[in-house]
């Protein structure tokens, strides 16, 4: 069994997120690891860093993003179709570049993929979230946030990175352009793993946020799209986590790899304990929404944690 780890990026480091520890995670695991990088800016040094990590596993590729061929977040979907179409074993590991596995699930990975190796109606592994806000101790659980998803695909030229990359589909005949196509598309066929995946994507200095927001909405809404909003002053100050303190707390360990990263939190006194629950920011994040506040509030304390119409786009199967 042959077990291949793969990420894309650009501006990684820069825009704060931990790619080389996300990649570090998960070496013992695989055989290897494809590193797809876009044309990242002069004083972005993430290509330094996966280097310095010094595992001949290690295979970095050098790409150009093109958002006007691949609006809507599709870039993203394309440059991990990049990266996983150079790999070569039988499972394909995705991490996106701020997303990290605890050493303590390595071995349940594996022996998860040698049991399901023959079974192949399996075609792909469901891992449980956990989102990290705002700093190292609190983290979002609510209807906005999704629960599990899909790590592990089996090497299959008809599985694709799909939408803006969050997931995983099969779609026939793939021209290589629609990564947002519905129609003729098949959710995969998965089974669960024990074991979980540590988000931070939205753990960062509140300035640098911004600058992470600001080019997440350039690769989804385009540059003019998101000019218009530097000129109504959508960036100009700071990010708002919101009242950390209604948040759920997280007691457990975080990944070794991880270690020196969140060493280097020094934003806590930036961030609020009280006030509001909502965030202030000009752009609020979806589950700042009075809709889906309530809908979160029910789930939460009338419901046990049982998710209102949730979307998944997999098939659950039983193994």
């Amino acid at each position: 069994m042959k077990i291949s780890g793969f990420s894309m990026g650009k501006n990684a480091l820069k825009l704060y997120y931990p790619m080389r520890h996300s990649v570090e995670s998960i070496l013992p695991l695989v055989d290897e690891f494809v590193v797809v990088l876009g044309d990242s800016d002069e004083d972005d040094t993430t290509r330094e860093e996966i280097e310095a990590i010094g595992s001949k596993k290690i295979r970095i590729v050098d790409t150009v993003w093109d958002i006007e061929r691949y609006p809507r977040g599709m870039e993203h979907a394309h440059q991990t179709d990049i990266a996983m179409n150079l790999c070569t074993g039988d499972w394909l590991f995705y991490l996106q570049s701020d997303e990290v596995v605890h050493e303590q699930d390595l071995e349940t990975i594996r022996q998860r993929c040698e049991e399901l190796l023959d079974d192949h109606e399996v075609e792909g592994l469901l891992f449980r979230y956990r989102h990290f806000w705002g700093d190292y101790h609190h983290v979002q659980d609510g209807h906005c946030w999704y629960p599990k998803e899909i790590r592990i695909v089996r090497n299959q030229p008809d599985i694709h990175s799909w939408e803006s990359a969050q997931s995983f589909r099969k779609i026939p005949d793939f021209d290589g352009l629609n990564y947002r196509q519905q129609a003729g598309t098949h959710k995969l066929k998965v089974a669960d793993v024990d074991a979980e995946i540590y988000h931070y994507g939205w753990v960062r200095p509140p300035g640098v946020m911004q600058n992470k927001i600001k080019a997440f909405k350039v690769n989804h809404r385009g540059k003019e799209s998101v000019a218009a909003m530097e000129a109504a002053r959508h960036f100009d100050r700071v990010f708002d986590y919101g009242n950390l303190s209604r948040l759920s707390t997280y007691e457990g360990t975080h990944p070794q790899v991880m270690r020196p990263w969140i060493a280097g939190f020094d934003w806590k006194e930036q961030l609020r304990f009280s006030g509001p629950a909502k965030s202030l920011n000009p752009i609020r994040p979806k589950h700042d929404r009075i809709r889906y506040r309530v809908i979160s509030w029910i789930e939460k304390y009338l419901l046990g944690g049982r998710r209102l119409g949730q979307f998944k786009n997999y098939v659950l199967l039983k193994r």
